[in-house]
């Protein structure tokens, strides 16, 4: 007899062999000439699979033996399960972030739940159209998703160049529409509204309010004076801090970050209470990314009792930079101290901050409007106004 032999990723596994309408591979069970023969067929199209039976039985078991059954793709046999395994694999060979490795691993639970859904077993299963479905179901904000997009063709691009797949079904899906965030540093008022808060925070506002206020305070002041992103301060270890020097290579980028704070920042930082003998705001028991998470959620308290609209963790990042270039600091520099590993990205996010760009920017239009002939008629029409009887100003 015929059956499906279901794959570890079938939603209908339970069901055993007498459930067909999935697409898992065929294989024969049953006596032909007098002996049993245990097979794949190499073939999911069950009527493939039937006519191949038939001639067998026609020509005899000799031709179960030597003949070759009808050839199927290869990626056929390649499960969306064995792909993501697989690709998993290599993801973790190149020494990526933490938090890169979360993210693809994420993608693929919601590729498998989406699988399951809709009983897309297998890799090939996934063409255009079930990717639009599947693309169709994410809920986050379009920079999210968009980042979910490259992840998503970067899978399948790998599975095309592997040869588990012939054409890249991803490839033409399109991006959403994005307009990047404008750079939105704190200013002198907020960040005193945000430290005000820190003195009222709650010792206890649920599990994300356990972080004592001297703790707190440490923390916010770290993100405003170092320019480290979230994930680097919440992982920072005793052994990166001397004094008021901080020396670390992060998470994101995995650049080294050399800076030096305000002696009232290394203070806190030096006073406050750890979470464990290596760092001071983990514990080092549960995941980075989890721990990123409470911290998050409490900033997020913070933010709402200090009436702050639009608060995140990245703004102080912001204030770091932004200020430093409004001091004139130079943009390569800025970028050292963010860790940023091209000086492009800099220049991408804060070029509006740079003064000296902006100095320059206003001595141009000066020059061109010098240029212009109704700049220069008013300019005329003023000197005539401002001369009085006799040739002298009024």
């Amino acid at each position: 007899m015929l059956f499906r032999r279901h794959i570890r990723s079938c939603p209908h596994r339970h069901e055993g062999r007498s459930y067909r309408r999935c697409n898992c591979p065929i294989w024969l069970d049953g006596i032909i000439n007098g002996r049993r023969v245990l097979k794949s067929m190499r073939t999911i199209d069950w009527e493939k699979a039937q006519e191949l039976v038939h001639t067998w039985k026609a020509k005899g078991i000799a031709t179960v033996r030597s003949e070759p059954p009808i050839s199927a793709p290869k990626e056929e046999s390649v499960s969306l399960e064995q792909a993501w395994e697989k690709y998993l694999v290599k993801v973790r060979e190149r020494n990526l972030a933490p938090a890169t490795i979360y993210k693809c691993d994420r993608l693929r639970s919601q590729m498998r739940s989406f699988a399951q859904r809709h009983g897309l077993p297998l890799l090939k299963d996934f063409d255009f159209g079930a990717l639009e479905d599947f693309q169709g179901e994410w809920t986050e904000g379009p920079l999210a998703r968009l980042k979910k997009l490259e992840r998503l063709k970067g899978f399948f691009r790998a599975a095309t160049n592997r040869g588990w797949i012939e054409r890249n079904p991803a490839r033409d899906l399109e991006a959403p529409e994005f307009t990047p965030r404008p750079t939105l540093p704190f200013d002198h008022t907020e960040m005193k509204s945000i430290l005000d808060a820190v003195n009222v925070f709650p010792d206890k506002a649920g599990k994300t309010g356990r972080a004592n206020s001297v703790r707190l305070r440490a923390f916010v002041l770290v993100l405003r004076y170092s320019g480290l992103r979230i994930g680097d301060v919440t992982s920072l270890a005793t052994d990166q801090v001397t004094g008021s020097k901080i020396f670390l290579y992060t998470q994101k980028t995995d650049q080294a970050v050399y800076c030096v704070v305000p002696d009232f920042v290394a203070e806190a930082l030096d006073n406050v209470p750890r979470l464990s003998d290596q760092h001071y705001f983990w514990t080092g028991n549960s995941t980075l990314h989890t721990a990123v998470g409470n911290w998050q959620r409490t900033l997020r308290t913070l933010f709402k009792l200090a009436g702050i609209q639009r608060g995140y963790a990245h703004r102080f990042r912001d204030s770091f930079a932004v200020e430093l270039l409004l001091a004139g600091v130079p943009t390569e520099e800025v970028a050292a101290l963010l860790g940023h590993s091209s000086i492009r990205t800099t220049q991408q996010h804060y070029s509006p901050w740079v003064r000296s760009r902006q100095q320059q920017l206003e001595a141009n239009l000066e020059r061109a409007w010098k240029r212009d002939p109704l700049v220069l008629l008013s300019v005329k029409r003023k000197s005539h106004a401002s001369v009085g009887e006799g040739g002298l100003p009024n």
